[in-house]
């Protein structure tokens, strides 16, 4: 049995009725307030969760959810959506005001409340009203008599039934307010009825009636007990509990509708019961007086109750059989022999406490190994024999009259009929097998020989596996079970198959095996029992414990016989039909309780209405209960929220907590996992929504990507424009360098300049100086070609400008008989790489040319070019010594084609290359003193730059 008190949170010393509501909970009346209980754990409401008289009674659970809460006396009140609901919240419940105990009776969403002795008022709670229906049993026709008592109330039939001072039972009907005689008399009597039975019981005797309709009983049975009766309980399936008042109950086998009841059974001997429940499951609750609750399960009841074993709670170490005969071995020296039904105890040694490790049986002979002793015992002349001080591990049969001995000392034939005894294996043996004539398997601490016993020669077999037990599943084929390694099947060469936890079993340490057939093998372990089913390839694993019916799940050992297993425990003998646990349910018949959803800060009880929350509060916590209280305490959950992850996980707290979840419509699905791992039959499921803030709903993202890419697509526009127009500009600038380029080859290359180059060479011709006018032809033509090759570059180097305008002062030279010397200089810090505009130097040098030292008369004309670089600015000086820029024709400076060219030429670079281009005219007459003209050009140069600009 199981206790629940203090320690697991029902803390309350006494404890008075119990009832069950439809989601499967316990509800605990007590001292302390009121407890519910899930089986995993108890909730207490006391005086800081609303109550004002926390002495509770009892409960009536209603159909609407609400819990009625019946007090000592006064303020009443009921359990609403997770809210104590008291007087001060609810005035109706002032109305119910009792000088005595009251009595409920509950139908539907509906409490009947009065008092048993002389009422006047009868008062009926519904959904947090509370209706008054005056009662007049004295009025009219006298009937009853003085000090009437309600001991019963037929809610169905709105009839009460009472007694007076003349022992008559009357029948009261509320509604019409008539009152029938009925035909018996019960004298001076506590009274219980349910249902169609009604039992009066007075000092020991005990009456018992059936109704035959509403005003008529039968009576059926009267006897006597022993001991005074405290309490008497008709559970739901009409049996009869007697509670004493010394302590104990009396429990009768046959229910109420059987008729005569058997000879009851008294049990728990050392309490005093308040009130005895039988749940929906038909497990039974005591409530005790000082003792908290005591739970049994039905079947594990039904193991001591009602199957015909006496005596059966011993501690069982193994287990065997011999004939129709099962022997069991304690831990202690005795052993049992059940045998017909009842189990007969022999003592090997008296008050020694060494446990029976194993034992076997054959003929009448029984060997019987202890930790410390081996006995042979004898069933027809009851003598006891010591084998030997052995510390046994186990006992394996090898022929008709022999048997291994598995001992610390090692291994040992023994004839347990003749007593011949011989040492086969000298080292720790904890099991064996004989697997051909003269060969056995023996496995060690850690490993598995093989071994001939007539040379003692060995083979080691298997390596690293420590085996508990070896059996022989068919024909060269063995199981084995280890102590760490679940079970091994194998042959005489290798092993078959690894059966562990993986595959479906409780535990990988294995105790013991028991061979059904060839196919199908039983495990025992101390986590109940394993049913092994081999279907070729695949394997069919069944797990039984004591929700299955076993008295304990420490189970030594088990034998078969004909379709009932009989396994050994720590808590006695389970005897099991195996047709019966195979076909059991697969899965519980339960649901998860979904108790309450907190969102955010705020706890909801009414799970009927939307859950919601919204970004920030979007913590969702879920509070469940798996009312499977035959799995005490050991309870999970398997559980996913759909729209947030396909994966089920699995808790063994009864909060699930999800934090930051985001916004959308999500639902919770749940099983509940009982102790043996089976699942509740369905999930349980409820859905709720996280609400987004504004910033989070489609619309405003929607907004949001509008704008966005309504912005994206402006600057996209404005850049892809920006681009365009620098594309065009760029193309207009390039096309406009190349007209400015054009025109400077038709500047430099213009017919004066060529005709008059062509009379040159004429006249070098008529004088018949044909190396001058070949040396001029040369000069010439090498003038052409450089013009027309640097006027396709943009930009040319320092040494090209001044290897070309070389070039052409020399031509011009020849072309003005020796009218003008000229220099050109390139000063120290000027690289000579350094890239400058092309062409953009010969037109000024040929104005100087052309309009200054062409005409002179009285002195010759002096040229003078240099390059200087000077406050990271490239200067280039053109000065000549000619009549001056004042003294010029005015059509000489205004229409120097020459200088508008290169004038046009220095603002496209500037916009095109953003380089600064300074050009500055100076008369030297003006500056110096002196006559001539200097132009002076200054400019950033270019390192590196590329000259090809068109390509």
């Amino acid at each position: 049995m199981v206790n629940y008190s203090e320690k697991d949170g029902l803390n309350s010393s006494y404890t008075y009725s119990m009832s069950q509501d439809d989601k499967g909970l316990i509800w605990i009346g007590s001292d302390n307030g009121l407890f519910r209980f899930d089986g995993k754990e108890f909730k207490q409401y006391n005086k800081k969760s609303g109550l004002k008289n926390i002495d509770i009674l009892g409960c009536n659970p209603l159909s609407n959810g609400e819990i009625f809460i019946v007090t000592y006396l006064s303020d009443f009140a009921y359990l609403k959506n997770g809210k104590i609901i008291n007087p001060d919240d609810n005035t109706e419940l002032r109305k119910l005001k009792f000088r005595d105990t009251s009595h409920t009776y509950s139908s539907g969403d509906s409490v009947c409340i009065y008092t048993a002795n002389n009422p006047k008022d009868i008062y009926i709670y519904r959904r947090g009203k509370v209706t008054t229906i005056p009662l007049s049993l004295h009025a009219g026709f006298p009937l009853v008599g003085r000090n009437p008592y309600i001991f019963s109330m037929d809610v169905a039939n709105h009839l009460l039934y009472l007694t007076d001072d003349t022992q008559k039972v009357i029948a009261y009907d509320i509604l019409t307010r008539k009152k029938i005689l009925c035909n018996i008399s019960l004298p001076k009597s506590a009274i219980y009825r349910k249902g169609d039975f009604l039992v009066a019981y007075r000092g020991n005797t005990i009456d018992i009636f059936k109704r035959k309709n509403k005003f008529e009983f039968i009576k059926t049975q009267s006897f006597s007990v022993v001991e005074p009766i405290h309490q008497l309980v008709i559970d739901r399936n009409d049996r009869l509990w007697v509670c004493l008042d010394k302590g104990g109950v009396l429990y009768y086998k046959n229910t109420l509708r059987d008729g005569n009841l058997s000879r009851p059974m008294k049990i728990m001997n050392d309490f005093v019961m308040n009130h005895i429940l039988v749940d929906k499951d038909k497990n039974i609750w005591f409530s005790t007086r000082n003792n908290g609750i005591y739970f049994i399960t039905d079947k594990f009841f039904n193991n001591y109750i009602h199957l015909p074993v006496k005596n059966n709670s011993s501690y069982i170490t193994a287990i065997g059989k011999s004939g129709k005969n099962i022997i069991m071995g304690y831990n202690e020296a005795k052993f049992g022999i059940l045998k017909s039904n009842t189990i007969i105890d022999v003592s090997l040694e008296k008050n020694r406490k060494i446990e029976t490790k194993a034992l076997f049986s054959k003929g009448n002979s029984v060997i019987l190994g202890l930790s410390l002793r081996t006995y042979q015992y004898n069933t027809d002349n009851k003598k006891i024999t010591t084998i030997g001080d052995y510390s046994l591990k186990n006992i394996i049969p090898y022929n008709d009259s022999s048997i291994l001995l598995c001992t610390s000392q090692g291994l040992t034939l023994y004839n347990f009929i003749t007593g011949a005894k011989s040492d086969l294996f000298n080292e720790r043996a904890y099991t064996a097998l004989r697997y051909d004539k003269d060969s056995v398997f023996v496995g060690s601490f850690k490993d598995v020989y093989k071994m001939n016993v007539k040379t003692n020669k060995r083979q080691l077999f298997i390596e690293g596996y420590y085996f508990k037990d070896i059996k022989k599943l068919k024909p060269h084929v063995y199981v084995g079970s280890t102590n760490l390694n679940g079970v091994l099947i194998f042959n005489n060469k290798k092993i078959l198959k690894r059966i562990t936890e993986k595959d479906g079993l409780s535990t990988d340490q294995i105790k013991k095996i028991e061979v059904e057939n060839e196919n199908v093998f039983w495990a025992s372990t101390n986590s109940g029992l394993s049913r092994i089913e081999i279907k070729g390839k695949k394997l069919a694993i069944d797990n039984f414990t004591q929700t299955d019916g076993l008295p304990s799940n420490v189970v030594a050992g088990c034998v078969i016989k004909d379709d009932t297993i009989y396994a050994g425990t720590s808590k006695g003998l389970g005897i099991l039909p195996i047709h019966n646990l195979l076909t059991q349910q697969k899965f519980i018949n339960k649901k998860v309780v979904i108790n309450s959803v907190t969102v955010g800060d705020k706890e909801i009880f009414d799970l009927n209405q939307e859950i919601k929350g919204q970004t920030p509060d979007n913590t969702i916590t879920f509070d469940l209960s798996f009312p499977d209280y035959i799995s005490q305490g050991m309870i999970k959950f398997k559980y996913k929220v759909e729209g947030l992850t396909d994966e089920w996980q699995i808790s063994n707290s009864s909060k699930i907590m999800f934090n930051s979840i985001p916004p959308g419509k999500y639902t919770f699905k749940v099983f509940g996992l009982g102790y043996n791992g089976k699942r509740s039959y369905t999930f349980s499921s409820i859905a709720f929504e996280i609400k987004p803030k504004f910033w989070q709903t489609w619309w405003f993202k929607f907004f949001i990507i509008i704008i966005g890419c309504s912005l994206i697509f402006v600057v996209v526009t404005i850049y892809f424009q920006r681009k365009r127009n620098k594309k065009l500009e760029t193309l207009y600038y390039e096309k406009k360098i190349a007209e400015l380029e054009l025109q400077a080859i038709k500047a430099q290359i213009n017919p004066h300049f060529i005709y008059n180059c062509l009379n040159s060479i004429q006249f070098l011709l008529y004088k018949k100086d044909y190396a001058e006018t070949e040396n001029y032809l040369n000069i010439f033509a090498q003038m052409i070609r450089k013009t027309l090759h640097y006027s396709e570059k943009t930009f040319m180097q320092i040494k090209e400008e001044i290897e070309y305008l070389s070039l052409y002062l020399n031509m011009e030279k020849l072309r003005l008989k020796d009218q003008f010397d000229y220099t050109i200089t390139r000063s120290k810090n000027t690289d000579e790489n350094w890239m400058i505009p092309s062409l953009l130097i010969q037109p000024f040098v040929e104005n100087a040319i052309k309009h200054g030292v062409s005409g002179l008369k009285d002195r010759k004309g002096n040229i003078r070019i240099t390059f200087d670089y000077t406050d990271s600015l490239l200067c280039i000086t053109i000065e000549d010594n000619g009549v001056g820029i004042e003294k010029r024709p005015e059509s000489a400076k205004a229409n120097s084609f020459g200088v508008k060219l290169s004038q046009k030429r220095i603002e496209t670079f500037r916009q095109l290359f953003e380089t600064d281009i300074t050009l500055e005219l100076n008369n030297l007459s003006e500056k110096d003193g002196k006559q001539g003209t200097q132009i002076k050009l200054y400019m950033t140069p270019y390192e590196n730059q590329n000259t090809s600009l068109h390509h």
